[in-house]
Parts: C-alpha cells; structure tokens; sequence
C-alpha cells in the first residue's frame, strides 16, 4: 500500500524561503513545524500497518495534522508577505 507523506516543504514549495527562515528565527513556529512532521511520519506508518491504532483514534490524529498544517500555513503566508488566509487581505 502506498501512502504519501505530507512534508511542509512539499506542500508549499513557493514559501521554502519562509519556512526556512521560520524554523530558524522562531522557535515557536519550529517546535509545532516539528510537532507536524513528527505527526504526519505516524500517521502514514499507521495507514501503511506498521503500527496499529483504533480508526476513530487515527480520524483524530488527521485532524490535529490539518489543524497543526492551517496554523502553519497562516504563519507561512504572514512571514511571506500574503494573505494569511483570513479574508481581509491582510499583508504580513
């Protein structure tokens, strides 16, 4: 079974430069960037069998990972100069 991690990197190449500079000049921003990574390489060991958890338990985990990867993302925009997302249009 093939089952496709969700690195940051991946999902938003066009903000490399933010994310690196993020997870070198915000400590917070780099504790829950890992926080995520840590998450998303679980999530895809259970959907591959190599560990085994309840499916109600691995829903929640999904839902953390998205609401971890939202916050990340707003930060990501912010640092970059967009719109955070917020519907205002906000600038950083």
């Amino acid at each position: 079974m093939h089952v496709e991690h969700h690195p940051l990197i991946k999902d938003f190449p066009e903000l490399r430069g933010a994310l690196h500079e993020l997870r070198s000049s915000d400590a917070d921003f780099a504790r829950l960037a890992d926080s995520y990574e840590t998450l998303d390489k679980r999530i895809c060991r259970i959907e591959a069998g190599r560990d085994v958890l309840a499916e109600a338990t691995l829903a929640s985990l999904k839902q953390e990972r998205v609401g971890l990867k939202d916050d990340l993302a707003r930060r990501l925009k912010r640092a970059a100069g967009q719109c955070c997302g917020c519907g205002n249009g906000c600038k950083g």
